[in-house]
């Protein structure tokens, strides 16, 4: 790879950097938290098929993720490759966003085809944005370290923006909805996705890549998916990815049903939510520290453990028992708040791994494909939900029976802590320590003409 000397990122573009996770978290945070219960208790959807609907949705957008990835990777503007992409994409995302929650008066198989139709071109939208927003971390900047330090002001952002939602969803619904769930969703939403645009546009303004791979007219779309599944390091994040999001799918998708019908107040979600995704914040500023007493890999490790632990004992606990579930709920959040950045900047060196084993940079592809597997993670995730309600005998807007509420905190406590154990466990065989990021650093370095010569170290 080439890259100029240069000053380490600014705070100003590290945090415009930031404001974009926060833009797309705006919606991916309602999604995940909110949608599947507009669709059941106010859309009216049932939600077997809500579940069905999910996972057929997003297995078909996840495919565009490696399209997509392969496409920024071939892109050449004066621009850059990825920051063309949140410029344009950024009001078909807010568009789309807003028109998920429309809530037009449709028959039941009409409100169907809407949602399906809707949902997927969310996701398209999003996908369009965020697969070069993930991979613009990677050209930013030469530096491992550097972009670590980027990873967790994107990540900070990212939660602050699940914060709003945790903090502002019901309120705001209950305000402009002034008792109608669903004009409150439509205009809340409409707010929410006028704010994404804003912060897109900014970011795309106040950002920069310098990272440039050499042009190699010899490259292919099948050497480089070769080249990317001989990525060990890569194809062991892509697994943790996929065990983390069916994790995160399953519990964020429960969280609301839990509060409304086990613990019997709604409107005791925005605490609880609020609480969580500041902890959540803690933990994630947290990461310099962490990192000063234990490498990265062990940190994924220990950190997921202890986070399934803590979803577990949810089981165990009174739903009414508040001051219970809301230090579990600390715990939790906390020791997971720096995994993100901690992963993905794992990923950045794992595709400064392909550049200096293959000789190839494929910075887009492999974003690309990591956020492929957190898509089918959230769809497996979001299935799982949909139907385990359905076999328990969930009825929306009801007084539930005992084995409902026993599926529902089935979903909310043991289910995911299996699947964060899991995803723990896979990380024990990722390989690629610290000296060995630094060793690529110093050769990357060093090649002439963009890096294009393979480490006789690595081959």
């Amino acid at each position: 790879m080439t890259s100029s000397p240069e000053p380490r990122l600014s705070l100003r573009e590290k945090l415009a950097y930031g404001l974009g996770d926060t833009a797309c978290n705006l919606t991916f945070q309602t999604v995940n938290l909110f949608l599947f219960i507009y669709y059941t208790d106010v859309f009216g959807l049932p939600a077997a098929a809500v579940g069905t609907m999910v996972l057929v949705a997003r297995v078909l957008d996840a495919v565009l993720d490696p399209l997509t990835g392969i496409i920024a990777d071939r892109t050449q503007t004066r621009w850059g490759k990825f920051r063309p992409y949140i410029l344009f994409g950024a009001i078909p995302f807010g568009l789309c966003g807003y028109l998920m929650f429309s809530n037009p008066a449709l028959s039941q198989p009409g409100k169907l085809v809407f949602a399906y139709v809707t949902y997927i071109l969310m996701w398209v939208a999003y996908t369009a944005v965020n697969i070069p927003y993930s991979a613009l971390m990677g050209v930013m900047s030469a530096s491992s370290a550097d972009r670590t330090s980027l990873s967790t002001f994107r990540f900070v952002c990212a939660f602050s923006g699940g914060l709003a939602i945790n903090a502002l969803m019901l309120p705001l619904r209950d305000y402009f909805g002034g008792g109608d769930p669903a004009a409150g969703y439509k205009y809340t939403m409409l707010l929410f996705s006028f704010v994404s645009v804003a912060m897109l546009f900014y970011t795309f303004a106040q950002t920069r890549e310098r990272v440039q791979p050499a042009p190699d007219p010899e490259a292919s779309l099948g050497q480089d998916l070769k080249y990317l599944f001989a990525n060990g390091p890569w194809l062991v994040l892509f697994f943790a990815a996929f065990l983390t999001l069916t994790n995160v799918g399953v519990r964020n998708a429960s969280i609301i049903y839990y509060f409304k019908y086990n613990v019997g107040d709604e409107s005791k979600f925005t605490l609880f939510g609020t609480i969580g995704t500041l902890t959540f914040i803690a933990g994630a500023m947290a990461t310099p520290l962490f990192l000063r007493y234990f490498n990265r890999r062990s940190l994924m490790i220990g950190l997921t453990s202890v986070n399934a632990v803590a979803m577990a004992a949810f089981f165990f606990v009174d739903p009414h028992s508040l001051v219970t579930l809301h230090l579990l709920n600390i715990v939790g959040t906390f020791v997971a708040g720096p995994t993100p950045a901690i992963v993905w900047s794992m990923y950045a060196d794992t595709a400064d791994y392909g550049a200096w084993k293959f000789g190839r940079r494929t910075t887009g592809l492999v974003f690309s494909a990591a956020v492929f597997a957190q898509k089918i993670g959230l769809a497996v995730g979001s299935f799982l939900l949909g139907w385990i309600l359905t076999f328990a005998g969930f009825v929306p807007n009801a007084a539930q029976t005992p084995r409902a509420l026993l599926g529902i905190k089935l979903v909310f406590s043991l289910l995911p802590a299996a699947i964060g154990l899991l995803s723990g466990l896979a990380i024990f065989f990722y390989r690629l320590d610290e000296p060995t990021v630094k060793q690529m650093e110093r050769e990357l370095a060093a090649r002439p003409a963009g890096g294009a010569t393979p480490s006789p170290a690595a081959t």
